[in-house]
């Protein structure tokens, strides 16, 4: 929740189109950018490696820009455009605070994070964290922050398969616990044939009732997703430790804040932006009131969804 807008902001910002369409994607349909951006850390993928990994979007959509997308520029080139991307939208929002000493021992704990995490088996994350630290301090941190959120990704969708659901049934059953709107996931371009057999399943296992609303298993099974899925993402923040943790949490708080009052990321998304709740922390390792960000500047309340989603 604190460090998936700073990830978020490659692409939403104007900056970040500007851009992709300087290395030749096209400047209307940003999802050309956004499907060779994501994949490239796995190099020159086919689709069938970028529907596995990304889990959420129909192989259908997938297919249509991948791997259209390496004709356009190479996976190494995408890989430099999207850090260009990144450093045009941080100094644009975060001004004077680039090379700061606050930004950088914020980078710097993160950056500790995601060299801490676990990437067996997750695909994303560890391509992410094979990659060539950047010097600067900001990029550094937006890399973290990329290696957190596609570590903690991997990790739901090992919980979505455990639970035995697919990629639209994931979204289905998501979309019926209340956690966003069906519309959100319009753009995982899933057919109304495939939702509603993804629908039926759901039904005949008990997820939902005939109304479409989720049945109580499906709200507990859900909850206990999102609880595997919190455990399978604790090993960073154990290997950095609670003081360095709560330390990076008083840095990044006013970083992230000036990131969502752009107002560039959307309102409605699966982007899974809250407040921290510091009050549900247990009282030895909650962050001393001097510390805590004021109400004004906390992010604004939204339905939680899962980084698989995204």
């Amino acid at each position: 929740m604190l460090l998936e807008p700073v990830h978020a902001l490659l692409y939403y910002a104007p900056e970040a189109g500007a851009e992709a369409a300087a290395a030749g994607y096209d400047p209307v349909d940003r999802w050309q950018s956004y499907f060779a951006w994501r994949a490239a850390p796995l190099g020159a993928a086919g689709p069938g490696l970028v529907t596995a990994s990304f889990y959420s979007f129909s192989p259908a959509k997938v297919a249509r820009y991948v791997p259209a997308a390496w004709e356009v520029a190479s996976a190494g080139e995408a890989l430099a455009s999207r850090l260009r991307a990144v450093d045009s939208s941080l100094r644009t929002v975060w001004g004077d605070e680039i090379g700061s000493a606050a930004l950088a021992e914020a980078a710097k704990l993160a950056r500790t994070a995601a060299e801490a995490c676990d990437t067996t088996g997750r695909v994303l994350a560890a391509a992410n964290q094979d990659l060539p630290w950047p010097d600067e301090p900001h990029l550094a941190l937006w890399q973290a922050s990329m290696v957190l959120r596609e570590h903690r990704g991997d990790g739901h969708v090992a919980a979505l398969l455990t639970a035995g659901l697919d990629g639209c049934e994931s979204l289905v059953s998501f979309a019926a616990i209340g956690a966003a709107p069906v519309t959100t996931f319009g753009s995982r371009e899933w057919t109304p044939e495939e939702w509603q057999a993804a629908t039926e399943r759901l039904t005949a296992r008990g997820w939902l009732n005939p109304d479409g609303t989720a049945t109580p298993l499906a709200h507990e099974t859900r909850a206990e997703i999102e609880r595997t899925t919190d455990a399978l993402a604790e090993s960073p923040w154990e290997a950095l430790g609670p003081e360095a943790t709560r330390r990076l949490v008083t840095l990044a708080a006013p970083l992230t804040t000036t990131i969502v009052k752009t107002g560039v990321l959307p309102g409605v998304s699966t982007l899974g932006i809250r407040p921290p709740k510091t009050e549900r922390l247990p009282a030895a390792e909650r962050l001393p009131a001097a510390e805590r960000p004021s109400a004004a500047e906390r992010l604004p309340a939204a339905e939680r969804p899962s980084a698989a989603e995204l």
